[in-house]
């Protein structure tokens, strides 16, 4: 089998597993709006019934009259914090899964999204079908090892990150936290996260 006939095999496969879920139901937030439309659109076409929301107060709005059994939902947005929809699908309806999307990586913020009902996290520009395959993990099943995973760069500054927002971004007790000097520390911040 070819790699293009190995991709369209899985994506059958994910069509037939959500085919055959009883609630197809989806709520998808985002202030992007190509974006969100873009990712509706292929959410849609993989079986799921989509409604979509702009905003936290929208999305509140549309979990409390009817809460969806699936949830994608953005971090940030103008009008407030994603998981304060996540928390409002979680009391509405305990058993739907919730999938947070964001610009803005880092564990710390994966960390909050989890205890916040999600079940998974993932960056965006997120891939329909990553998305489904997140919505439809299994919670025993350990999940597949990543393709890409993150280099050793990487994790060091995920976990300043976590610790300098741990310190409520005061540079001088996560330097102290850490054990390394308060300019070393700031070079660190100011830099963009390595790949």
């Amino acid at each position: 089998m070819s790699e293009t006939q190995d991709h369209e095999a899985a994506k059958a496969a994910l069509a037939e597993r959500i085919a055959a879920l009883p609630d197809r139901t989806l709520l998808l937030m985002d202030d992007d709006a190509p974006f969100r439309n873009r990712l509706a659109r292929a959410l849609e076409t993989r079986g799921f019934v989509v409604t979509v929301a702009e905003s936290v107060a929208q999305a509140i709005e549309i979990i409390n009259a009817n809460p969806p059994a699936y949830a994608v939902m953005d971090m940030r947005l103008d009008d407030g914090n994603g998981l304060q929809a996540v928390q409002a699908l979680h009391v509405a309806r305990p058993d739907a899964h919730a999938v947070m999307l964001t610009g803005y990586g880092n564990i710390a913020t994966a960390v909050a999204a989890v205890k916040s009902g999600a079940i998974d996290y993932l960056s965006k520009p997120a891939d329909a079908d990553d998305v489904a395959r997140a919505l439809l993990a299994v919670e025993d099943k350990a999940p597949p090892p990543p393709d890409n995973p993150m280099s050793a760069d990487r994790v060091r500054w995920e976990h300043i990150q976590r610790v300098y927002a741990l310190c409520n971004q005061n540079v001088s007790e996560t330097a102290r936290r850490l054990g390394m000097h308060r300019r070393t520390l700031q070079r660190i911040l100011a830099k963009r996260a390595p790949k």
